[in-house]
């Protein structure tokens, strides 16, 4: 959409996902220009590994690229799993989305499959065959067990704080 071209001609893809007001404006573009039957969140699926201490970037025509790749057990302890509040700007592009659709489509968020997020920390960015990401899972099933058991913690939190705030969301 040309729209949202001329967004991205002035704002990186994290940059649009980490502004609420701009990942809010990407979202209902297709909804008031398209008619579509819901609103879909913009946000990359690589997102919470920032918070747990990797270095996301974008390499114009190679996507996602992260420059401190999990390979060893150190790498895996060295995750956080504690600074999931460095991820409310998602909560508030929702926020502003859900206010300026005002009940018309219902809003849409996503998560990456735990397989996918471990596979980005370890291969570095995509991969056509998870090389890195195989070795690790059949060589060390306790390491990959570690990893996976870090990635559910940030992706799918327990807490009661999270649980109140997702249903204060329903109710926008």
């Amino acid at each position: 959409m040309k729209q949202y071209r001329q967004i991205r001609e002035r704002h990186g893809i994290l940059e649009i996902c980490k502004r609420p007001d701009l990942a809010a404006t990407v979202t209902l573009q297709p909804v008031e220009m398209l008619d579509v039957d819901a609103a879909i969140i913009f946000a990359d699926l690589l997102l919470p590994i920032e918070p747990m201490g990797l270095k996301l970037r974008y390499a114009a025509g190679e996507g996602p690229m992260i420059d401190n790749p999990v390979r060893t057990s150190d790498d895996v302890d060295s995750l956080s799993t504690t600074n999931t509040d460095e991820l409310g700007y998602v909560g508030e592009a929702i926020q502003h989305t859900v206010r300026a659709l005002a009940g018309k489509v219902p809003v849409i968020g996503f998560v990456g499959a735990p397989f996918t997020m471990a596979s980005y920390m370890i291969e570095g960015g995509a991969s056509r065959n998870f090389i890195r990401t195989k070795k690790l899972m059949y060589s060390d099933e306790t390491l990959w067990r570690r990893l996976m058991g870090k990635i559910v913690d940030v992706l799918a939190p327990r807490s009661e704080e999270h649980t109140s705030e997702l249903q204060s969301l329903r109710h926008l």
